[in-house]
């Protein structure tokens, strides 16, 4: 039976286990350090068990070891070869013999050589398993070396246990040092992402740079050149760039722009204005004009130059390849992809600012032949009307002279058949040579409202007295054409201030217009009225409609509706033209209006006309 000595020894070593379990595992719950961990473990244990040496030994994976945490009483200090014995002294825990034993998570007690133990001074050893899941990770290890002792059960149960608690703080260790190394990972990806996103936002900066500076060269396919070289060479920090031009047709290659940076130890020679036969270096140019890039280090020999690394780019777009841009660095840098793909869009807006450039040339040669057309135009327009004017005068004249003679039977050996189809082909002369006049007369009115040299006087006019004696001469045309004609005005019109010739023509040329086109029972209407501070003119007639697709040609010169003529009276083309610049002259605007079977010519005219007597 123990004696309560014994028992209150026993019961002190159970609580000093149980306190030594606690101390552990709270241990291993604040601290994810595994090296201090381990440390504090042997040497609690040493304290516990009161002995000389105790230490953790962790095996690799290549079948050496090491010693992870050692604790050691004062003058058992290991040897300095500590590490060399320490393998042979662990050497038979490795021993395949022992594997059932170790993953039974026994206590191993193997005994070493006699003469390992006297160099290590051991008297008594004990060495528990620590484990990794399945695998040996290391040993548990205490040495008694001051005197012989026997290990007790609740000793070994201590240590066992000890281990136990161990493997699930290296456990934690490597969990957490997986866990912070996928931190590290994330962190390095999200620096690499960061700075990915960082390069292709300084990418797309410096695109937009460039790409704005070709935009800018004011269509000057020069300095779109000269542009894009220079941008390119400093952005990308180059030795030099240069653009060349293809022609197709000649097959050549010529230097159009180039950029190089000053550098006094080694210098780009200028190659400016340089023509080339793309004949002649096929393996170049062949790929280029199928549009692909490629970059190669040039080894020729220059004493100036140097061996230099060189990314040519095509310039193309949809309709072909028009040129390429060469880029000159260091004979040892190679040009990243992003840097490719910068060089490819600057080329790629180089191509659609070099065809809008060429389109806008195009259209400024258009415009400038245009306009020699229209001086051309203009002076015909000028010296013909007057050069016709003068043998159609004498024509006139020689008609009514010839009239008169017709009907003063002063041709008395004429008979009366013969003399009617006398006097028929005199009206037919008189007509055309009065159309002839009429067009005389509106080509030279047209040409002084498009120069703008006619002078403008204005004057009161009383639309009361005015309108009734502009429309009396064609009431009769109307009556014999079974229209009906009519004027619609209030009697407390204001007075307009304009130009009364210029009115009267605008009046007369639209009442005519309707006349020609007007069917037979139909009405005209002449309307006036005020709407705001401008005299409404609307010219109306019925039975007759403009399609949509005419509206827009129909105050163009020369342009009469196909087919819009019941009467068949034809006409020059020139009338609409005329009351449209008639009108603007006038400072007025006319629109015109058709649906419902009828048509509608407004006139607008300001009612005090701020022009003055002189305008042009």
């Amino acid at each position: 039976m123990p004696t309560p000595l014994n028992s209150l020894k026993m019961y002190w070593q159970q609580t000093e286990r149980e306190r030594l379990m606690l101390k552990m595992q709270q241990r291993i719950c604040q601290s994810l350090d595994l090296e201090e961990i381990l440390q504090m473990t042997v040497q609690d244990v040493r304290e516990f068990l009161q002995t000389d040496r105790v230490a953790i030994y962790r095996f690799e994976s290549d079948g050496q070891g090491m010693l992870a945490a050692k604790s050691l009483a004062s003058g058992w200090e290991l040897p300095e070869t500590e590490a060399s014995l320490f393998q042979k002294y662990v050497q038979p825990y490795q021993n395949s013999g022992l594997e059932a034993l170790i993953e039974s998570g026994e206590s191993v007690l193997v005994e070493p050589s006699e003469e390992l133990l006297a160099q290590l001074q051991i008297q008594a050893h004990l060495a528990i398993p620590i484990f990794r899941g399945k695998q040996l990770w290391g040993l548990l290890i205490a040495h008694h070396c001051r005197s012989p002792r026997q290990w007790q059960q609740p000793e070994i149960d201590l240590l066992a246990a000890l281990a136990m608690q161990l493997a699930i703080a290296i456990q934690q260790s490597e969990l957490y040092q997986q866990v912070q190394q996928l931190n590290s990972q994330l962190e390095a990806q999200v620096q690499e992402r960061t700075a990915q996103l960082q390069k292709a936002l300084e990418f797309e900066a410096m695109l937009k740079l460039i790409t704005d500076k070709v935009r800018d060269s004011l269509l000057d396919e020069t300095q779109i050149w000269q542009t894009a070289v220079r941008e390119l060479t400093q952005v990308l920090n180059l030795k030099g760039c240069n653009a060349a031009l293809y022609d197709l047709e000649q097959g050549t290659s010529t230097v159009c722009s180039e950029f190089v940076k000053t550098d006094e130890n080694k210098k780009i020679p200028p190659i400016y204005g340089r023509v080339q036969e793309l004949g002649k270096f096929p393996e170049l140019y062949c790929q280029l004009l199928q549009g692909e890039y490629f970059q190669f280090c040039s080894l020729l020999i220059n004493e100036d130059r140097g061996p230099v690394s060189m990314l040519v780019c095509p310039i193309f777009d949809d309709r072909g390849v028009l040129g390429d841009l060469w880029l000159v660095n260091d004979a040892a840098y190679e040009f990243s992809e992003r840097e490719i793909r910068l060089v490819q869009q600057v080329a790629t807006q180089c191509a659609i600012a070099i065809r809008q450039a060429r389109l806008f040339q195009a259209s400024v040669a258009q415009v400038e032949e245009l306009a020699r057309i229209n001086r051309l135009k203009d002076d015909f327009l000028s010296a013909v009307p007057h050069e016709l004017r003068t043998p159609v005068t004498n024509m006139k004249m020689a008609i009514h002279n010839l009239s008169t003679m017709a009907l003063s039977n002063l041709i008395v050996s004429t008979n009366e058949q013969n003399q009617k189809r006398i006097a028929h082909y005199l009206q037919i002369l008189q007509y055309e040579c009065e159309r002839e006049i009429s067009l005389i007369n509106d080509l030279l009115d047209l040409q002084r409202l498009d120069t703008r040299d006619q002078p403008l006087s204005l004057e009161p006019i009383n639309l009361s007295e005015f309108l009734p004696q502009v429309i009396k001469p064609f009431q009769v045309r109307a009556n014999n054409r079974q229209q009906s004609l009519q004027l619609e005005m209030s009697i407390d019109l204001p007075t307009l201030c304009s130009n009364a010739p210029g009115l009267e023509r605008i009046l007369a040329e639209l009442l005519n217009n309707a006349c020609k086109y007007t069917p037979p029972g139909e009405r005209i209407i002449v309307a006036v009225s005020v709407q705001a501070s401008n005299l409404l003119f609307q010219i109306v007639n019925t039975g007759v409609e403009i399609a949509p697709s005419e509206r827009s040609r129909i105050f163009d010169k020369f342009y009469r509706i196909p087919r819009a003529d019941p009467w068949k009276q034809g006409g020059t083309g020139l009338g609409l033209a005329l009351v449209k610049k008639l009108t603007e002259h006038l400072g007025g605007l006319i629109e015109v209006g058709s649906s419902n079977g009828k048509t509608c010519f407004s006139v607008f005219l300001p009612l005090h006309s701020e022009l003055n007597s002189t305008a042009g």
